[in-house]
């Protein structure tokens, strides 16, 4: 009897990345919507660990950097833990990251993040001049998280995260929430895990704001009327940008010193062709780790591809750190870096 429980797990295993591996070939066909979603920056993965693994992040557990991937993640935290990634962008815009877990005992995990995306200042341009007109505007995208995860039984646990979304151009802004939320389940006893999440559902957004601003002339074959009414133009609401990921993460043994961690992860996006992210992780003496990844692979047109990077852990005193790095490609702009550093308590 005890037997069966790990037979099955085995064959859900295999059936999984059976489904994951050929869901971008039978759902290619599906229409594209690219471009038709706003907050876009949401997708952009603040973890240096997982951007090396392809992004195949949703089952990757057992760090706070998990979180973003899979919010189900955060009940299996066991101690408080800080991240905080820096990622060097195209066209020299900043990207900043910052969370915190603090696990709560028996009631569960609470977690918090910033993401924060910046453009700089740039020059407004007209046609009549080009070169500017000495004054400058800035892009600012900002989302702020609160999370909330508990491990329902040994091997299941479940997340939901709140999120509030604002995006700024010059004088004209966005504002919405939406939830995310995930569950991670333990298939074997020897670590092999399913992961499944949802990000970004909510209301869609519209953008308003002074810079909206016009003169109306509601008949301009009409005399002695008033031709310069003060009126503001309405812009169309559009959906944030969901996506549906659903990994495996199967560890192998290669020794007492060394580990092998394999990802696989299928993507539903709603304004892109279902595609799939592939990782590999290898870890010697529980201190330094290399990884290689491709993400979206089998999606239409698709400008990312091959990722790598590494990870070094460590201690301070009493407390844990983990300095991981990742690079990861673009075809058409520049190749991407990112940085992040996690202190554990």
């Amino acid at each position: 009897m005890r037997g069966a429980p790990i037979k099955m797990n085995k064959t859900a295993l295999a059936a999984l990345i059976v489904f994951v591996l050929g869901w971008s070939a039978t759902e290619g066909l599906a229409q594209s919507k690219v471009g038709t979603t706003i907050g876009t920056f949401l997708r952009i993965e603040p973890s240096a660990r997982g951007a090396a693994v392809g992004n195949a992040g949703s089952a990757m557990t057992g760090s706070i950097e998990s979180a973003y991937y899979n919010v189900g993640a955060v009940g299996l935290l066991e101690a408080p833990a800080v991240q905080y990634t820096h990622s060097m962008w195209f066209a020299d815009i900043s990207y900043d990251y910052a969370a915190f877990a603090v696990p709560a005992g028996e009631s569960g995990n609470v977690f918090f993040s910033v993401t924060a995306l910046g453009s700089g200042d740039i020059q407004v341009r007209t046609v009549e001049q080009p070169l500017g007109t000495g004054v400058n505007y800035s892009v600012t995208d900002v989302a702020l998280g609160f999370a909330y995860g508990r491990r329902i039984t040994e091997r299941f646990s479940a997340g939901l995260q709140a999120n509030y979304i604002t995006e700024k151009i010059w004088n004209t802004s966005s504002q919405t929430m939406t939830l995310n939320l995930g569950t991670v389940y333990r298939l074997t006893g020897n670590g092999a895990t399913i992961g499944f999440s949802l990000s970004n559902l909510g209301t869609r957004g519209k953008f308003s704001g002074s810079d909206l601003g016009i003169q109306f002339d509601a008949d301009s074959d009409s005399y002695g009327d008033n031709s310069a009414l003060p009126a503001e133009q309405s812009t169309d609401e559009f959906p944030l940008p969901g996506l549906f990921r659903l990994g495996v993460s199967i560890p192998y043994s290669l020794g007492e010193q060394n580990r092998l961690l394999v990802l696989l992860e299928g993507l539903h996006p709603n304004d892109n062709s279902e595609s799939m992210n592939v990782g590999l992780e290898w870890t010697l003496r529980e201190m330094f780790s290399l990884r290689g990844g491709y993400q979206t692979l089998f999606q239409e047109e698709t400008e990312l591809g091959l990722t790598a990077g590494f990870g070094v852990v460590g201690g301070l005193g009493e407390r844990s750190y983990e300095l991981n790095y990742a690079w990861a490609a673009h075809e058409s702009l520049e190749s991407t870096h990112r940085l992040t550093m996690v202190i554990g308590f």
